[in-house]
């Protein structure tokens, strides 16, 4: 199957959120999506999606990662990337899932550099470009949001950010749904992965690109210039 979804299904939001939160955040959001709404998310998912980036977003909503850190699937893991993707004709999308998705968050953390540098010292690319080389739509979106998280979630939030504000237009919409949900989690850290990143302040930034009342409330959840 394709990895196409039905028109009105935001998918920038569908990865945003799998990717970034934690197993538990998750059980809790489907917890409150079922009382609000009256219907299983997993099941509005599928209603919505297909192929592969369906089979990743489930896996991500069930929580299915193993636990704990295996030191012994480092080299293993980065073979097997290798394998499924620049090694062979054709991609093996269910290795990369596989993967990226069932391992857990404190294994692919801990690991990550040397999960990572040794897929590069293999293949000579960096996981990020192997993934959008081999992969198309949604489901490279999605693949290359897990390994963003995995390096740095403040990281992958200063990007979003950023894109959001320095594009042709603003975001408005993924503007206010990051600084509220981030503004009392991690903002701090998102603020540091920005002017690292991008050599100006989140504050000084977001002044910039908005105005007025709209702008007050976004400087208030920002917390202070850097």
């Amino acid at each position: 199957m394709s990895d196409t979804v039905v028109a009105g299904t935001d998918d920038d939001v569908l990865i945003e959120i799998l990717a970034s939160r934690t197993q538990e955040q998750i059980k809790e959001i489907i917890k409150v999506y079922k009382k609000e709404f009256g219907s299983k998310l997993e099941k509005d998912i599928c209603g919505d999606t297909s192929g592969h980036y369906q089979r990743l977003l489930v896996i991500l909503l069930q929580g299915s990662r193993e636990d704990g850190v295996d030191e012994g699937k480092i080299e293993k893991d980065a073979k097997d990337l290798y394998a499924a993707g620049e090694g062979k004709f054709g991609t093996d999308e269910d290795k990369f899932i596989s993967i990226l998705g069932n391992r857990s968050i404190e294994h692919l953390k801990k690991v990550s550099v040397q999960v990572f540098d040794a897929y590069r010292k293999i293949c000579g690319s960096d996981i990020e470009d192997s993934i959008k080389g081999e992969t198309t739509g949604n489901l490279e979106n999605l693949l290359i949001a897990v390994v963003k998280c995995v390096r740095s979630v403040p990281a992958f939030f200063a990007e979003a950010l950023y894109n959001s504000m320095r594009r042709a237009g603003t975001d408005d919409d993924t503007l206010m749904r990051i600084m509220i949900s981030r503004s009392e989690v991690d903002m701090l850290d998102i603020r540091a992965n920005f002017k690292k990143m991008y050599g100006a302040s989140l504050y000084t930034t977001i002044q910039e690109d908005t105005t007025g009342d709209y702008q007050k409330a976004l400087l208030y959840l920002c917390g202070g210039n850097d």
